[in-house]
């Protein structure tokens, strides 16, 4: 077992019978489904959008090459610049070259999930720069020294007692409320210091429009306007799969995103970038950079049966609707993609060797499918990555041949009949023994925590066999 999938199973067992943490969660996710489902009634047909969605998701994966090239040459046409970034270290080497160069002191982040992929502040900050997150729920996680629990809301695992005890260690001991809006105060005070003390700016992408060459953003708190306009210098860093062909295909997916989201019909702050600041305009940055990372992604790419992977627009929408997630939580996964995506995507960026337990964190209901608002088939990829997981081997001797023998037994209706007998007359036998819940209990992992299942005398073989009998007509 690696040492992620070790550190999974602690975390899971801690985290499951936490009521409080889960209570938290439980609460935050009703506000969602019910705002989420309100917003879906002012599409005229929410599932018309979503094959939409999943059409033009196809096309840009599908002439991925193509459209990247296009939207780089409209970036460079306006002055800007372009870098692709083969993996993690090269696209870190990029930036921290740059801000070097032009002498950065501070650097303001508007939320991205791919800087938090590549570990983009700690490499800053080793070379002695101040990096600010931005977005209020990264921001409190970075006084945290914790990654974010979620993908689009990051301290979601956090009361507002919580957060008022944090600020008064962190920011200000004088503060003595929880009131969401002076808490907020506080966090808006602080970090418009930080903006304008800012000589580099850090944002992702929501989307990437190819004909326009246009980095689309999308935010609630007015942050990544903040961040591309105030800083002399700004830096896109964004995954290459989160590419569009067409401008007017935002015109789908920003209420697409923000409904699944979040539940709004559209995100506050819906903002175009894609060029340094012009002659005559009066705010911008004088120096415009876009790194475009693959680490991993031309390997999905290359994959036919998993290429689907990389249609996710990033709005969490799985992660909601998940059971694992929402009764272990994000931070157990030990990924930056939590949940269903998470644990189809990581396992192919990060290796399938130290992330092979990641597709079994799932109950494969097919809830995640249901609500993704580009129809990726994520059940269908989990068992995929599944079937790699056994066919490297890393299972193990005991865990491979247990499942030879399960299947050896299922080939034949009378060998099936016969185990499912003798594992009835077992689970009576260590009931009867008292050893439920023990080290000798083969159902230890549900009765630990669980009360023990009465075995039943039949069969549904044998039950169904004889309703037949007493339902037959004469």
């Amino acid at each position: 077992m690696s040492t992620a999938a070790r550190e999974f199973h602690r975390k899971a067992a801690e985290k499951a019978p936490d009521l409080v943490h889960r209570q938290v969660i439980q609460r935050n996710m009703v506000s969602y489904d019910i705002a989420v489902d309100k917003a879906k009634g002012r599409f005229r047909d929410w599932q018309a959008g979503r094959r939409r969605a999943q059409q033009i998701k196809w096309e840009a994966i599908n002439n991925l090459d193509k459209l990247l090239e296009q939207f780089e040459a409209k970036i460079l046409e306006r002055g800007g610049h372009v870098f692709w970034a083969a993996d993690a270290q090269e696209a870190c080497k990029y930036v921290v070259d740059l801000a070097r160069r032009r002498g950065v002191k501070t650097v303001v982040k508007s939320k991205s999930m791919v800087t938090e992929e590549i570990l983009l502040s700690p490499a800053l900050e080793k070379e002695g720069m101040q990096v600010w997150e931005t977005d209020l729920g990264e921001w409190i996680v970075q006084l945290r020294h914790e990654p974010p629990y979620h993908i689009v809301t990051p301290a979601m695992h956090l009361s507002r007692q919580d957060i008022s005890r944090l600020f008064r260690e962190k920011v200000d001991p004088t503060i003595d409320t929880d009131d969401p809006q002076k808490l907020v105060a506080v966090a808006r005070r602080f970090l418009r210091r930080a903006f304008f003390a800012a000589e580099m700016g850090i944002s992702g992408a929501n989307f990437l429009v190819a004909d326009a060459g246009m980095v689309a953003i999308s935010t609630n708190e007015g942050n990544a306007r903040l961040t591309t306009s105030v800083p002399p210098l700004h830096v896109v860093v964004t995954g290459i799969e989160k590419v569009i062909p067409r401008l007017e295909d935002l015109g789908l997916f920003w209420p697409l995103l923000a409904t699944s989201g979040t539940g709004q019909p559209i995100t506050t702050y819906s903002t175009l970038i894609g060029g340094p600041r012009k002659a005559g305009e009066v705010d911008g940055p004088e120096e415009f950079h876009v790194v475009l990372v693959d680490n991993g992604r031309s390997r999905l790419l290359a994959d036919p049966e998993q290429r689907e992977i990389l249609h996710c627009i990033r709005c969490g929408a799985c992660l909601n609707a998940c059971p694992v997630y929402r009764n272990i939580g994000g931070h157990t996964y030990g990924t930056i993609y939590p949940g269903p995506i998470g644990s189809v995507l990581t396992p192919n960026l990060a290796g399938i060797e130290e992330f092979h337990h990641l597709p079994f964190a799932s109950s494969l209901c097919g809830a995640c499918r249901e609500v993704c608002p580009v129809r990726i088939d994520l059940p269908l990829h989990l068992l995929q990555n599944r079937r790699k997981v056994a066919e490297s081997g890393i299972p193990g001797l005991a865990e491979m041949a247990g499942f030879k023998v399960w299947s050896w037994a299922m080939m034949s209706p009378q060998r099936y009949v016969f185990f499912g007998a003798l594992s009835r007359m077992g689970m009576r036998m260590v009931k009867a023994l008292g050893l439920s819940g023990s080290l000798l209990d083969p159902m230890r992992p549900w009765t630990k925590y669980r009360a023990a299942l009465p075995a039943p005398r039949q069969s549904f073989r044998e039950l169904w066999r004889k309703q037949r009998v007493v339902e037959k007509p004469e």
